[in-house]
């Protein structure tokens, strides 16, 4: 029987969801991909001769909208807890005990889930269809990520329930989408992502839903809230996958935490055949009365407890070990292995610390050693099996000069490591930079890994201060740096020069200076030349600085080297000290504001931080109770609510110039 164009569309988009289903969530495909991509061909034909019968569930739907001007802040109706880890049998036995003593039962069944290793997420439908999504967050307010979760494949827009629900899942990227996204990361000269969870959390953050469209992110839902119905979580699973959800397969309903200690168990060494990672299983008490009457604690369930799987070792051998030299001199061994599958992924690099653990492990070049991924993802060596050697091992020697420069090595007496003195290492040079323009420190967008090495090999950068010094008509020459590119990183780093004063501290790279040690530095220091002057004594009697730290700041602020840095940082116009509010926190208490558009001195986050300092408010949304629109350029539809409101629109300028005025009230 011929089909209509209409019943030929329905049909198209019913399968089609199927095999992405049977793929994605059973792991289990039952068409080719070949089959697959001319049915997906065959109904984009149809939707595009036939616009009126596109259905709002189709996967062609799935590609990305236009990109977002900003994540609007939603709050939890119920707050997305963490859960409490547990690493061992004893413990989850434990557990047990005490579930049974607060609810004073002999009995309780569990369901046993995976962990999955992504990103926590809450889904809003209404009538049946998808309308909200939003970030885990705080716990208690996220980011609404609708747009972007549009883009997974699995995650369906429409559901076969009318009632309003709130489901909730763990968006995560399989195995084989990480490997090839980051292969196109550095066929660009991008910075590779460190593991898949790490990709899905980026991609989410994405404000351009094409882009997360590309990266292939998938679902899985584990909980939902429904007002009558079920009266076990097993139920609610089953009653989710009914009407739409993907729910994970791989779950079970044990009687007693026997089975479920079994359960874990099994997934022990079978998780390495899954195509996603996980990390662990998650155990949740069934009966959804018994989960009310334990409750939750500020900050986890009672009723739920995560079972972490320990690290796996796995066995190789050390073919050579290099060194390499950090941003601030540290010397770190790493061993060049002989490839090995390690929890899921293949390992050919592991670090060894410092030459202290070498001698501690007495590890040697040619022996066979232990590797694990230290929580699941940074691969070290742990243990050396001697018994195996055949004596053609190789001790391996401590260098005596930095493999990089030359420079002869120093080492420290409170210290195990050894490091280059020589700050003009180019090793240095380069690591130091890439921190200086990193997201916590003066956050230069599009100055990254692969420019930075660029820009230092051409001889254009030789410390983070000739930054400020970079000309248009240098970078125009460079291969692959178009004109916009070029006019977007220069005025990336202008728009730095007023980055907050703990930004600075943090961003000169000081030796165990990180960025909440910056933050104290900022609060009792109003200029870099204050810390510059301050003695041992005051620097460490400040709390949580202490003698280390305050040496290291001394020993910064003594070299000749590092204060031409600062004076070029000085001469270039980059603000060295702080805004001097602290006398008059709360100037702009009662004031509520709303941001919309791109600031030229500010990002988001950090002029929602200096009104909230300042004693004000901000909202994501425009209401009558809104006194303030701060509008920059390219603002949003607020701008066009806030004038039919009556509301003040200000600019930048103008913000400051309310700030300064109230100060001097």
């Amino acid at each position: 029987m011929i089909k209509t164009p209409k019943e030929r569309i329905e049909e198209l988009v019913k399968l089609i969801n199927y095999y992405n289903y049977m793929y994605y969530v059973e792991n289990n495909p039952v068409i080719s991909d070949y089959e697959y991509d001319q049915l997906y061909k065959e109904l984009l034909e149809l939707e595009e001769k036939f616009p009126q019968y596109k259905l709002p569930d189709s996967p062609t739907q799935k590609v990305g909208g236009k990109p977002l001007e900003e994540f609007k802040t939603v709050e939890h109706k119920i707050p997305m807890l963490s859960m409490d880890n547990t690493y061992s049998d004893e413990e989850l036995i434990e557990f047990d005990a005490k579930i049974k003593r607060m609810v004073d039962v002999r009995d309780v069944d569990y369901v046993v889930e995976l962990k999955y290793d992504g990103v926590a997420v809450s889904l809003h439908y209404k009538n049946g269809e998808f309308f909200l999504g939003v970030t885990r967050g705080d716990g208690f307010r996220g980011d609404d990520i609708t747009e972007n979760l549009r883009t997974i494949k699995t995650l369906p827009l429409k559901i076969k329930y009318k009632e309003p629900i709130e489901v909730r899942g763990e968006v995560y990227m399989r195995k084989d989408d990480f490997e090839k996204l980051n292969k196109e990361r550095k066929e660009k000269g991008e910075v590779l992502f460190a593991n898949p969870r790490n990709a899905t959390a980026g991609s989410l953050k994405l404000l351009d839903p094409k882009l997360v469209a590309q990266r292939n992110l998938q679902i899985f839902i584990y909980q939902g809230f429904l007002n009558n119905g079920p009266k076990t979580h097993w139920e609610v699973l089953e009653f989710l996958k009914n009407i739409g959800f993907p729910v994970s397969p791989y779950r079970k309903h044990c009687k007693n935490i026997k089975e479920v200690i079994e359960y874990c168990n099994e997934w022990q060494d079978k998780r390495f055949s899954l195509p996603y990672n996980i990390d662990g299983m998650v155990i949740k008490v069934n009966s959804l009365d018994l989960q009310k009457n334990l409750g939750t604690t500020t900050k986890s369930p009672r009723w739920a407890v995560a079972y972490k799987f320990p690290a796996e070792q796995v066995s190789t051998i050390v073919k050579d070990v290099i060194v390499q030299v950090g941003r601030t001199g540290t010397l770190t061994p790493v061993a060049i292995l002989e490839p090995v599958l390690v929890s899921g992924t293949t390992v050919s690099r592991a670090t060894l610390h410092n030459f202290d653990e070498i001698k501690r492990l007495g590890v040697k070049i040619g022996d066979r050693v232990f590797v694990e991924k230290s929580g699941e993802i940074i691969p070290k060596v742990v243990k050396v099996i001697p018994e195996v050697r055949k004596g053609n091992e190789k001790d391996i020697q401590i260098p005596t000069e930095c493999p990089v420069c030359g420079s002869k090595v120093v080492k420290d007496r409170e210290e195990v490591a050894i490091r280059c003195p020589n700050i003009r290492c180019p090793a240095q040079v380069k690591e130091r930079i890439i921190h200086f323009a990193s997201r916590d420190a003066m956050d230069i967008e599009g100055l990254g890994e692969k420019w930075v090495n660029i820009f230092v090999d051409n001889k254009l950068l030789s410390d983070y201060g000739d930054i400020y010094y970079l000309k248009y008509e240098d970078l125009i020459k460079l291969e692959r740096m178009g004109d916009k590119s070029v006019r977007n990183l220069l005025e990336a780093i202008e728009k730095s020069k007023t980055r907050p004063f703990a930004n600075l501290i943090y961003a000169l790279g000081i030796r165990h200076i990180g960025i909440h040690a910056s933050e104290i530095l900022a609060d009792e220091f109003t200029s870099i030349d204050e810390i510059k002057k301050a003695s041992l004594e005051k620097l460490s009697s400040i709390p949580e600085i202490g003698p280390i730290m305050a040496e290291s700041i001394k020993d910064f602020f003594s070299n000749e080297e590092n204060l031409k840095v600062i004076e070029k940082l000085r001469k270039a116009g980059v603000k060295m000290e702080r805004e001097k509010i602290e006398e008059k926190k709360e100037i702009l208490a009662g004031l509520t504001f709303v941001i919309t558009g791109t600031l030229k001195n500010y990002s988001r986050n950090e002029i929602q931080n200096y009104i909230k300092k300042l004693g004000g408010k901000v909202t994501n949304s425009v209401s009558k109770n809104t006194d303030y629109i701060i509008c920059g350029s390219e603002p949003g539809s607020k701008l066009e609510k806030g004038r039919a409101l009556g509301i003040k629109i200000i600019s930048e300028e103008e913000f400051e110039k309310l700030v300064k005025e109230r100060m001097s009230e």
